[in-house]
């Protein structure tokens, strides 16, 4: 193989085959004190090559050779060990597109870090409640990033690196689908708590069953399973008993029809009442 660019000491592009081949065949490659050991225009054997990176595009090697040249070869090591923890830890091995993906993340991270400009996730309870093992992955990432940069890195940051892991988990065309569920469970929680004007104990029994209620309400409304019915005489109890809970699911009602272009049953309306009674009771009283 042919180095055709150097990017930094550890890091070069090279060309398999010939060298009046086209740039379709470039990749990239790893291999510690390259720029040391070689010049463009030299052979470089399999033997000294540590990673390659294949990416489908020439977009996406231009985008991870300008990145390669401008950051931290420490931050590639970030990265690496980042994605061979989490292929341990979802089973699975990843493209090497997520090299690319999350090298971009962790260098932008670290330049807000440095200027102490945190961001916290919208999507930071969802992600540690149906996520728990992608969580982990992001916060050995954050661990990795404070041994070697030194600044404090919150555990938001470990968030956003999850949903890097999250996307794989799903097919291309249903990544929007994941982040729109949780984005709809976070807009009816966002709901109840300005009706009630209270912040949920997030810790809590009856917050972990409602927010569990509504992931797969969610869920039904996302495959078409979502009905309407007729009004029922315990949902008219329920309403009667648990008013300030009936107005709320009203708002409720609005965003769903809004949003999925479906109409509450009386059934979930009926379990949403309770729900939402049961936990604003509990919050209030605390």
């Amino acid at each position: 193989m042919l180095i055709s660019q150097i990017l930094n000491n550890n890091v070069a592009i090279v060309r398999k085959g010939s060298n009046n081949e086209a740039r379709g065949n470039e990749i990239i490659v790893y291999s510690k004190g390259v720029a040391f050991k070689h010049k463009v225009g030299d052979n470089i054997s399999e033997e000294e090559i540590q990673k390659t990176y294949v990416l489908d595009s020439h977009d996406k090697l231009e985008h991870f050779s300008y990145l390669l040249s401008n950051t931290k070869d420490e931050y590639l090591q970030i990265v690496t060990k980042t994605i061979e923890y989490g292929e341990a830890i979802i089973n699975k091995k990843v493209s090497d597109y997520l090299y690319l993906a999350l090298l971009d993340h962790v260098d932008f991270a670290i330049k807000r870090l440095e200027k102490e400009q945190i961001v916290k996730s919208p999507l930071d309870w969802e992600v540690r409640k149906f996520y728990p093992d992608h969580y982990k992955i992001g916060l050995y990432a954050v661990k990795l990033i404070e041994q070697t940069t030194g600044l404090a890195c919150p555990n938001e940051e470990a968030v956003s690196i999850a949903l890097h892991f999250i996307n794989l988990q799903t097919k291309e065309n249903e990544d929007d689908n994941m982040v729109r569920m949780m984005e709809a469970v976070r807009n009816i929680l966002s709901i109840i708590k300005y009706h009630f004007k209270l912040e949920f104990e997030e810790e809590s029994i009856n917050y972990a069953r409602l927010v569990t209620h509504l992931q797969y309400f969610i869920i039904r409304m996302f495959k078409n399973e979502g009905y309407t019915s007729k009004e029922t005489e315990l949902n008219k109890q329920i309403r009667k008993l648990y008013p300030e809970a009936f107005s709320c699911v009203n708002k409720i009602r609005i965003y769903v029809r809004d949003t999925f272009e479906k109409e509450l049953s009386d059934e979930e309306e009926s379990y949403l009442m309770l729900h939402i009674q049961r936990v604003t009771k509990r919050e209030e009283e605390n």
